[in-house]
Order: C-alpha cells, then structure tokens, then sequence
C-alpha cells in the first residue's frame, strides 16, 4: 500500500469541507461566534455576580409570576385590610406589619411585585424590538433613511427618562403597567438603536461579510449568520442594566401619583402611600423600599456580569 501524497487528508477528509478544518471564512466565523457564547458562559458560571444576581431576579420573577407560592391572602379580594390593625408593627405572624389603611405589608409587598417585573420586562422587550431592529436597518442600509433616524434619535436623547415619563404620563392619565411600559419604550429605543447601529457598521465591513457576498450570500443569510451574532453582544449587556432601571423608573413615577394607579398594587405607591408615616411607623415604607432596591440591584448585578463576560477588552 502507497503512503498518502501531499494532496491528500490522511483522515480521510476533502481539503477544503468544513470536519478538514480547513473550512472557508463563513465556517470559521460561525466557530468564533460560538467560541465568544460559550466562553462567556463558562465565565458567568464561575462569577459569584452573577450567580447571586441571577438567583435574585429567578426569585423576583417567579415571585411576580406565583405569589401564592408565599402567601395565602390576596389583597384585592373585600375584607383584606382592617383599620383596626393600622401601622402596626411586625410580629411573628405579620412580618412586615400593617399599613395606615391596615392592609398586611408582606402581602402587598409580594403582589407588588407583578406590575413591578412587568413594566421592566415588557419595556425592555419593546426598547430592543423597536431600537435593534431600526439600528440594524439603519446601519446596513446606511444612506437617507440611516440620516433621518439618527436625528431622531438626538431629538429623543435631549429629553431624560424620567421627565420624559413623567409629562406624558401626567397629559395621558390614569395608568397602568401597560401604559407605563409603553411610555418609556417611547423615550428608551434610541439608546438601543444607537448601539446596535454602531455594531453593525463596525462589523459589515469586516473581511468574512465580504467573502460571504463574494460567494453569494443573500442580505437575510448575511445579517442573520454574520452581522447580528456579532452585534448582540452589547445590546443584551446594556438591556439586562436597563431592566432595573426601568424598574426604579416605574416606581418613581407611582410615587409621584402619575405612574400605576390604586387599586392596583405597586412598590411605588406603597412607598408613596408611606411617607407621611415614616418617623412614626418607618416598617411601612422600609419594607417595600428594600425590596425594590434589591430588585433594581439584582438586575444591574447579573448586567455587570454578562458584560464581564462578553467584552474581550475585559478579559
């Protein structure tokens, strides 16, 4: 039997197919692509920030999803609250104790949080729905359209968020998590648009899209397999930071009387509802307080990890 010549792979494989490792640039971009995710997430595992911030947050979420998982009463059905409990102090059988109105603190707090991870993920949503893919598009297509759009976009970013929220929200009226959510998308997609739209122009240039339109690619194969895994990254760190910020955002606006409106139940309206009381009864606002600040922290927590752990300049 003849030794194999130069030209042939001794495994048995093609020069050029992608199992020779000799693969074209499409194959190798795919490869660093799934390099940089698994990478990260051997990162995040090992990263108590993110642990621990992503325990609170699966807390939080499953707490707003099933809270009678943790507590038995409801506070919308009749009967809940008794004035004769008013600013009572916690106990053994009431945690948090009882509000002016005598409404158990614990319960409320717990219900509270629906609305609460509701407008921080259903605004999220909406900010990068709406600014990834008009940044995307922008920022592939480039000309007229691109121009228009990062005007806009300056237009939105002279005017703060929570201002922002809290004149729409104060014309609008009565609102709601879904009023509230959809008010500071409003006012959130550009910072998103502005990202995304900076990614993509730095990676459509880069050699392995132009090797892929070279070879045929279509603009759906290029964007999907090349531009948008490359993009992402950025987009998902400052989204998952965001998410506590619109959090603290939705409750500030409650405290000001002009965000989630009674009967509805929200950390925000606890907390307003609970500062003539403060010197005399301070569990009524503490308790709430707390919850959301370390609501808001957890968020910004598993954010700062997931960015650790997909910036290389960190590394």
């Amino acid at each position: 039997m003849s030794e194999p010549t130069k030209s042939e792979n001794v495994s048995g494989a093609i020069p050029g197919q992608r199992g020779s490792g000799k693969g074209g640039r499409g194959g190798k971009d795919a490869e660093r692509v799934a390099s940089l995710w698994s990478d990260a997430w051997a990162d995040l595992r090992r990263n108590p920030l993110f642990l621990i911030g992503g325990f609170l947050v699966l807390f939080m979420v499953v707490l707003a999803v099933v809270p009678g998982l943790f507590t038995d009463a409801d506070p919308r059905s009749g009967g809940f609250c008794n004035l004769a409990d008013s600013l009572k102090r916690p106990s053994g059988d009431h945690w948090f104790g009882f509000d002016v109105q005598g409404c158990d603190i614990y319960t409320r707090t717990v219900w509270g949080a629906r609305n609460s991870i509701i407008v921080g993920l259903v605004t999220t949503t909406l900010v990068v729905l709406t600014g990834g893919l008009l940044g995307l598009w922008a920022g592939w297509i480039g000309g007229l359209g691109d121009s228009v759009l990062s005007r806009v976009t300056e237009i939105f970013f002279a005017i703060p968020l929570l201002l922002g929220g809290m004149l729409i929200m104060s014309t609008w009226g009565k609102g709601n998590a879904w009023t509230v959510s959809a008010v500071m998308a409003v006012l959130g997609w550009p910072q998103i648009y502005r990202l995304m739209r900076s990614a993509v122009l730095a990676n459509k240039h880069n050699d392995y899209v132009v090797a892929a339109r070279a070879l045929g690619a279509g603009t759906g194969r290029i964007v999907g397999r090349h531009i948008l895994p490359n993009a992402v990254a950025p987009v998902i760190v400052v989204s998952t930071i965001n998410l506590g910020v619109y959090i603290g955002a939705e409750a500030a606006l409650s405290y000001l009387g002009i965000g989630i409106q009674s009967p509805a139940i929200s950390w925000g309206l606890m907390i307003s509802d609970a500062q003539a009381r403060f010197l005399n009864a301070p569990h009524v606002l503490l308790f709430p307080a707390a919850v959301l600040s370390v609501t808001v922290l957890a968020f910004i927590m598993l954010g700062d990890a997931v960015r650790d752990a997909l910036d290389p300049k960190l590394r």
